[in-house]
């Protein structure tokens, strides 16, 4: 396949195998891990736990990321359609709440196919946001539940992060399609979320205006209970991001509290974090679990 399912729309012919390209992934899909998780969002992960799939590769690249064995490094094994398939119920049997993509984009058209059978529980996108509206429209119909960063609001923090000074609009766009497609949120009678976007924010170092502009531009644009923001205060320097300057420290106590003081000012419904949510302990193990079977 000539590939074009990202932003990047580097055209890189993609074989079964051959790892080419922006994501410099194969046509099948490369899973690290999959299990349950509990450390999303309360109405994803609830009592049982998320059904996360980590996906392998990625279109964006950021210089913080947490998961930079498998995003930059590429750890994970090639599986084909019919092995996803089999991982969505071999999930649900485990008692998995829902089926949590993270990290999907480039691998949208397996993904499509593998939900050509529903697996009988919501499918959640868990994406960085960078996402094309065609691919994202392929999904209609597959997908329940959104769950977008909104990154960035300015393009040199963009380009300066994770290459990409397309992305704030790029995201906007995507966002604002992915609520078209799911709607307001909708929760079942234990309390999880089974239709509906939660749009998440990390707050970076020294860039706490920023912040304030993702949280001001998702107060403006959609109504009250429309979709959850998350404010997430879990950044720690990682990768690339320990030897820049302003990125290579972790946030002060100030940061948060003023961030999560203006998102309740705004009446944004959603979840925050304290500091103590920066550690690495909550870091999955990319070992394979749940792919070699």
């Amino acid at each position: 396949m000539r590939c074009s399912l990202c932003p990047r729309r580097c055209n890189a012919l993609r074989t079964e195998r051959a790892a080419e390209g922006r994501c410099a992934m194969p046509s099948l899909p490369v899973v690290a891990r999959a299990a349950l998780h509990f450390w999303e969002e309360p109405p994803i992960s609830g009592k049982r736990g998320s059904g996360t799939v980590f996906f392998s590769g990625c279109p964006l690249g950021c210089v913080f990321c947490q998961n930079e064995v498998i995003s930059h490094e590429n750890f994970g094994k090639a599986i084909s359609v019919e092995s996803l398939r089999a991982i969505f119920a071999d999930l649900k049997a485990q008692g998995a709440h829902n089926i949590n993509l993270v990290n999907p984009t480039h691998f949208a058209h397996a993904i499509r196919r593998a939900l050509d059978v529903p697996p009988g529980i919501p499918v959640v996108w868990n994406t960085g946001g960078y996402e094309r509206l065609e691919t994202l429209g392929a999904m209609e119909g597959r997908v329940d539940i959104y769950l977008p960063d909104l990154k960035y609001t300015r393009t040199e923090t963009a380009a300066r992060c994770s290459d990409a000074p397309d992305y704030p609009e790029t995201a906007k766009a995507a966002i604002a399609e992915m609520v078209r497609q799911v709607g307001a949120c909708a929760f079942d009678e234990e309390g999880m979320l089974r239709r509906g976007v939660i749009i998440r924010h990390l707050i970076l170092p020294g860039r706490l205006a920023e912040a304030k502009e993702v949280m001001d531009w998702v107060a403006e644009t959609f109504p009250p209970g429309m979709v959850l923001f998350s404010l997430m205060s879990q950044y720690t320097p990682w990768g690339k991001a320990k030897e820049l300057p302003g990125l290579n420290r972790r946030l002060r106590p100030s940061e948060i509290r003023a961030a999560q003081d203006y998102m309740a000012q705004l009446g944004l419904e959603g979840f925050t974090q304290d500091d103590a949510a920066a550690k690495s302990e909550y870091i999955p193990n990319f070992d394979l679990t749940g792919v070699e079977q």
